[in-house]
């Protein structure tokens, strides 16, 4: 898999948020990558409100990387919309801050945990501005958030998977931005550091901040989410957790069947 910057992405929007839009549009959008004949997206429409919490969840390439991607700049929009608060997505991705898979990081970067955070405040900075008071404190403080202040100094690379998980959500709330795209955050993380990243999630999104998780876990989502995109390449659903995640709606993205008991009336 090609590794990805361990720095951040976008510049900073000097638009304001439309009232009364959805933090993110996405309408229409069909992708297939360049060389490829199988389409990876399409005709996918979602729409998802300032404060909400989103679970994104479908088998392996149903296009969810993909459409995370398209949001943020990472791949091109070839047909089709994306507007954040109001604003086309090109123009206003400054709003917008990722934690990608863990497994498409280039954890050899040399830069410590610090450096790492701190990376957060670069859309705000750009390159050869010196940060200040606010920026050094945004970093202090998401460090804090997510415990890992006291390893502060260490080498990304020495970390384990969680702390490395932590470090990675830390430089997305030093970045402040609106809208959260997080990329299979749980995986091979402790205990520990998933029900911090859903307390922390949760106080983000009660401050209006808008979040969308994509997840392998359907077991979770009973417990921290109220509202499922099931994605296959296209929306298959999209509602309530138990509306979603019917046996038919997963059969038919998984591609295997549920029998039916009719005496109890069970699948």
């Amino acid at each position: 898999m090609k590794s990805v910057s361990i720095l951040c992405y976008g510049k900073k929007c000097d638009h304001p948020p439309k009232p009364e839009t959805p933090a993110l549009k996405i309408h229409g959008v069909n992708f297939t990558y360049p060389g490829s004949s199988d389409s990876v997206l399409n005709s996918v429409s979602v729409s998802i409100s300032p404060g909400e919490k989103v679970a994104l969840v479908g088998p392996n390439g149903a296009g969810k990387s993909t459409l995370m991607k398209l949001v943020l700049g990472l791949e091109q929009i070839q047909s089709g919309g994306i507007e954040i608060y109001g604003h086309k997505a090109h123009t206003c991705r400054h709003r917008v801050a990722m934690v990608p898979q863990k497994s498409s990081v280039d954890w050899t970067f040399p830069v410590t945990v610090r450096q790492v955070v701190a990376m957060g405040r670069y859309v705000h900075l750009g390159w050869f501005r010196k940060a200040g008071l606010k920026d050094r404190e945004a970093v202090d403080l998401a460090m804090e958030t997510m415990e890992i202040s006291n390893i502060s100094h260490k080498q990304v690379g020495e970390l384990s998977g969680g702390q490395q998980q932590r470090v990675m959500l830390a430089r997305t709330l030093a970045h402040d931005a609106d809208l959260l795209l997080l990329d299979e955050p749980l995986n091979h993380v402790d205990i520990a550091t998933q029900e911090l990243m859903f307390h922390t999630i949760e106080r983000i999104c009660s401050l209006g901040k808008s979040v969308l998780i994509s997840t392998h876990d359907l077991g979770i989502l009973t417990v921290h989410f109220s509202r499922v995109l099931f994605l296959d390449k296209t929306i298959i659903a999209d509602g309530d957790v138990n509306e979603v995640l019917t046996p038919q709606n997963i059969a038919r993205a998984y591609g295997f069947e549920f029998h039916k008991d009719k005496e109890k009336g069970l699948w």
